[in-house]
Formats: structure tokens, C-alpha cells, sequence
């Protein structure tokens, strides 16, 4: 091709990667409704036009659940937006939450051809789009199942992890009946992760597009307590594991059985699962704070600063011991907290909680921080600033710095091995445990990850799982 084609070619290309509409600062810090309002139908097709439909697609290759991303976007572009939504669910039965919350930045639109010149397609958006279009239209096709098996499968916890498996494993005929300790079905997708980011509602969504085509869900149902593994094998003939990692790290610094230090599991539970910003309409009572330290850089962590100014914090600090550059959080959650208010403490370490005289938090004692050589990851390692020791006012610590697995069903299934972190031994490719007939995947194998990723565990173990059922003797 000579240089004045390629020049041609080039100059069609649609650079104007569209926004997303999205409530202001000023508005949704006061409220718990969804901050991201979707696309129009308008801003889809622009959006979706601008795909270049290459031959062979990089965004496929960063998609955990190997959805195929031209193709469902050429169905927006035609304006056959059932079509497109089919497409989706042959790879991902919740489309609606993935669209929402998965890191598309760092995996699919980070392959796409047009991330060149900063114009990446808007993949996850449009993924969000045909979800809701779905819903709108309030009619949901379901896809033929195949012929029953016979084969009969229990699924530990119902997060992203499991709900794929249960997904994909009804659809091959399987029957499938998902465990869950909680009183609401979807794991980390309703106890962790706020309303203003994920409507319960459209995780409820999910879990009823599983159950219509044939999942059984159980809540309120503690495995290792009201069964155990062992027990569940004599009924079923495989079993998945998919807890996550819900047990909560600490940093082990005096003051922290304080009153007024949570670590993030309780508090976001508290309101997200629970509904506590809705009290005395809820159940659940949740004091007001007015001066809160969120410590931590990630997701979580991001999410609990925002809870707080919504709670009615005058102040919400995000107290973190590397540099702004270093945050794991979404590039997108961290500028949506500051935009709504959040202080950045940045290069700052808790070193102690001082309590008063009724056992409440009131100071945090902090250390400065330099950043020094790079790590093995590749991060600058943070080290203290003798002598920088300060303190400020807080009647509120949420501890957000990592979880590990429950040992719980480790605990009571013998020879279900597990590495020195908590987490299943399991095969990475097909999330075979040591235990026969027993899979695993999500964060009870990796530790806390991203819902794709799981979701991505979920994808493979389910592929496993049904050729051991379907080629093995039993």
C-alpha cells in the first residue's frame, strides 16, 4: 500500500472515542445511584462505528472469557442490537456486570489497534449497552440447552467465579445448584462492591437469567458448617469452589480494636449487602462519621472513600504509602473519587490508632514516605522518612489493604490442599484441585483479583469440569 492510501485509510479512521454520561460530582456524592449512566442508543452506534473490525482481533486475545468483540459490536453498527446481546452470552452470562466493573483499560481495549493514538474502542461500554438495551426491552431470550446428562453439580459460593460455571455448565445440559452463605446470591458482587458503582438490582438480574434457565440457588447456606464437601461428593458428581477471599488483612499497628476501625469486608457489607445508608428504611444501623482514613490504593479501597462522603463525611481521606502514580486502583475510580471530594494522603503509613477515653478512634499517627528502587513487580518500594511522624483527627479507619481465602472449607475437606497464602492448589488452566472431583477458581486460588479474572477461572473450570463428565467413566 503506498503512502497515499495509507494516509487515506488513516484519515477515516473516527478518533472521538465517546464519553459516557455521568451524574455530576456535586449530585451523586449525595446519593447512592448509579454514577455512570450508560450509553444512548445515539452514543452506541457512534461508538460502535468506529471499530475497525480487523481480521485478526487483538481485543479477543485480552478477554478473559474469550468473547468475541468485533462481533458483538457489528451487531450494534447494523442496528440489530438482539443479535449483538446473543453474541455476548454465548461467552459471558453477565454482560451487565462485566460491562460495568471489569478493568477493560488493562485487558481488551488495551489491545486495541487504535490505543495507538489514545482512541481505544469503548468496549466494555458498549458491552454495558446491549445489557441494559436487554433489560429495557424486558424480554430475555433464553439459548437451547443441551440434552440433560444426568450429571449432577454443586457449586461453592455464588461470585462471579461460581455464577459462570453455573452458566456455562446448565447450558451443557448439566444439572447445577449453586451454595451460597449469604442471604442474596452473587458473592463480592453485592457484599463488596457499591450501589453507585453496581445496582444490586442488575446483579439480581443476573442471577434470575441463571435461575430461569435452570440454576438452583441456595442462600443462607454455610458450607463446611450446614454440609461439608465430603458430603456434597456423595450426592453430586463434581463440585466447584469459588468463596473468593473474604477474610480481611489487617496491619497489626496498636489501636486497631478500636472502635471506629473496620476493615473494608465489614464496612461495605454493612452498606452495600445490607443497605445501611438506608436506615431506619433497613435493618441495619450504621454510625455517622465525619472524618474518615480509607487506608489503601485499590479498588476497595476507593469504593469505601466514597461510601463515606455519601454517609455524610465532611472529610474522606485516602491514606496510601506509595506516590498517585502507583495506585492500583481504576484510573477511572480514582479521578471519580477526587472529582467527588476524597483527600489524597498519599506517601503516608498508619503507624498507630489512638483511641479516647470511651475506647473511639480519634487520631491516626502517621510516617512520611520516600519512594525507593523498584521491587521484583516493578513498583518503587515506599520507605519511611525517620522523624516525620505526624497525627491527624479521625473518628474513622477503613482498613482496605488485601483479604485472603476463608479457611473454612479448606479446613473441613481433607486433602484439599493450600498454598502458604490460604489459597486451593489448583491447576491454572483447569482448576482441578488435589481433591478428586473437586474444582476450584477465582480469588479462593489467585487471592483478591478482578471479577473478569474470576469469571475467566470460572470460564475454564466449567470446560474441565464437563469433559471429565462427559468423557470420563463413571
Amino acid at each position: 500500500m503506498n503512502e497515499d492510501k495509507i494516509q487515506e485509510k488513516t484519515s477515516k479512521i473516527d478518533l472521538n472515542r465517546r464519553d459516557m454520561p455521568r451524574q455530576s460530582p456535586e449530585m451523586r456524592r449525595n446519593n447512592f445511584d448509579e454514577v455512570a449512566l450508560g450509553y444512548t442508543e445515539e452514543l452506541a452506534l457512534a461508538e460502535a462505528s468506529r471499530c475497525l473490525q480487523c481480521k485478526k482481533p487483538r481485543c479477543v486475545t485480552g478477554c478473559p472469557v474469550e468473547i468475541d468483540i468485533p462481533g458483538f459490536i457489528s451487531c450494534i453498527t447494523r442496528g440489530d442490537f438482539r443479535a449483538g446481546i446473543k453474541k455476548l452470552k454465548e461467552k459471558n452470562c453477565l454482560p451487565a456486570v462485566s460491562g460495568r466493573v471489569c478493568p477493560q483499560e488493562s485487558q481488551c481495549e488495551s489491545k486495541c489497534i487504535l490505543g495507538n493514538k489514545k482512541a481505544e474502542i469503548a468496549i466494555g461500554r458498549l458491552e454495558r449497552f446491549l445489557a441494559d438495551w436487554e433489560a429495557s426491552e424486558g424480554k430475555v431470550d433464553l439459548p437451547q440447552k443441551a440434552k440433560p446428562t444426568g450429571k449432577k453439580v454443586a457449586i461453592v459460593g455464588s461470585g462471579p467465579a461460581g455464577l459462570t460455571v453455573g452458566g456455562d455448565l446448565i447450558l451443557l445440559g448439566h444439572e447445577v445448584t449453586i451454595f451460597e452463605a449469604l442471604h442474596k446470591a452473587g458473592g463480592v458482587l453485592v457484599y463488596g462492591i457499591p450501589e453507585f458503582r453496581l445496582p444490586k438490582a442488575i446483579v439480581q438480574r443476573e442471577v434470575d437469567y441463571l435461575k430461569a434457565l435452570g440454576v438452583n440457588v441456595f442462600t443462607d447456606f454455610v458450607v463446611g458448617k450446614t454440609r461439608s464437601i465430603d458430603e456434597f461428593l456423595e450426592e453430586f458428581d463434581a463440585v466447584f469452589v469459588g468463596t473468593g477471599a473474604g477474610l480481611p488483612w489487617f496491619m497489626s499497628i496498636p489501636g486497631e480494636n478500636l472502635n471506629g476501625v473496620y476493615s473494608a469486608n465489614e464496612y461495605l457489607t454493612r452498606m452495600n449487602l445490607m443497605k445501611g445508608y438506608q436506615y431506619p428504611r433497613s435493618a441495619t444501623p450504621v454510625k455517622k462519621h465525619l472524618k474518615v482514613a480509607v487506608v489503601g490504593g485499590g479498588n476497595v479501597a476507593m469504593d469505601s472513600a466514597r461510601t463515606a462522603l455519601r454517609m455524610g463525611a465532611s472529610e474522606s481521606h485516602i491514606v496510601y504509602r506509595r506516590s498517585h502514580t502507583e495506585l492500583p486502583a481504576r484510573a477511572e475510580e480514582a479521578e471519580n473519587a477526587e472529582e467527588e471530594g476524597v483527600i489524597f494522603d498519599v506517601l503516608t503509613l498508619p503507624v498507630a490508632y489512638i483511641g479516647d477515653e470511651n475506647g473511639w478512634v480519634k487520631e491516626i499517627e502517621c510516617i512520611k514516605m520516600q519512594l525507593g528502587e523498584p521491587d521484583a513487580s516493578g513498583r518503587r518500594v515506599p520507605v519511611e522518612m525517620p522523624g516525620s511522624n505526624f497525627r491527624m483527627q479521625m473518628d474513622a479507619v477503613v482498613c482496605a489493604i488485601g483479604n485472603s481465602p476463608n479457611p473454612l472449607v479448606p479446613a473441613t475437606t481433607p486433602g484439599l490442599d493450600t498454598t502458604k497464602r490460604g489459597t486451593l492448589v489448583a491447576d491454572p488452566e483447569t482448576g482441578k484441585t488435589t481433591r478428586d472431583r473437586v474444582w476450584a477458581g477465582g480469588d479462593i486460588v489467585t487471592g483478591a483479583a478482578t471479577v473478569i479474572l474470576a469469571m475467566g477461572a470460572g470460564r475454564k473450570a466449567a470446560r474441565a469440569i464437563h469433559e471429565y463428565l462427559t468423557m470420563e467413566k463413571q
